[in-house]
């Protein structure tokens, strides 16, 4: 199964049957939003990993207790930094330069460059900006899934602030962004499992310049 095929099977599943996912193939989706792309690479997000049934329990109410959150194989919580700092993104890049064989200060002018303009915006400006880089690891996530044929429920239907208290996030420094429950469709009880796939017409969603 190609990617497009991936995509046309996978939807926003209703209802989940409670079965687990293989772990190796949990590991492969998170490794696909690990290697996502990010601005200038500083990957200011983090994946959440939670199995605990009794802790999902808990996020449900949450989640405005969709049924998805507690039935579940794994639940992925994709959690972004509240803000760049400058020892944030030296240790970035002194990773980076260990892992390439590179001096430190090679990048010192790229580091100065980021801080200027990181560092000088209102904090909220940048969780915005680190969310927004998550949502490209969350995207990857998703469709690494599908190609593995599991099952996943994309959600921002959450009190965001309730949730960072419960995980403590906001001793951290970390916002949540998004869910993503992992697991397999419940085709008896999900209402939307063979509905249709509809998505805006090709040619009102492609706008070209020639």
């Amino acid at each position: 199964m190609n990617l497009l095929e991936a995509l046309n099977w996978r939807y926003a599943v209703k209802k989940m049957n409670g079965q687990p996912v293989e772990q190796d193939k949990v590991d492969q989706i998170i490794a696909a939003a690990h290697l996502a792309p990010t601005s200038s690479g500083l990957q200011p997000f983090k994946v959440i990993v939670v199995t605990n049934q009794e802790l999902k329990e808990k996020i449900a109410p949450i989640a405005y207790n969709q049924s998805q959150i507690v039935d579940s194989s794994h639940l992925l919580i994709f959690v972004a930094i509240e803000n760049y700092t400058e020892e944030g993104i030296d240790k970035v890049f002194a990773h980076m330069n260990a892992e390439r064989g590179l001096p430190e200060s090679g990048t010192d002018a790229y580091k100065a460059q980021l801080k200027g303009m990181y560092l000088s915006r209102p904090a909220e400006e940048n969780f915005n900006h680190a969310a927004r880089q998550a949502y490209i690891g969350f995207g990857a996530a998703i469709a690494q899934a599908a190609l593995l044929k599991v099952d996943s429920t994309p959600m921002e239907g959450f009190n965001g602030p309730a949730l960072d208290q419960l995980l403590g996030l906001d001793k951290q420094g970390l916002r949540s962004v998004t869910l993503l429950p992992l697991g397999h469709r419940d085709e008896a009880n999900d209402w939307l499992v063979n509905l249709k796939k509809v998505r805006t017409p090709l040619n009102e969603f492609v706008i070209e310049y020639k």
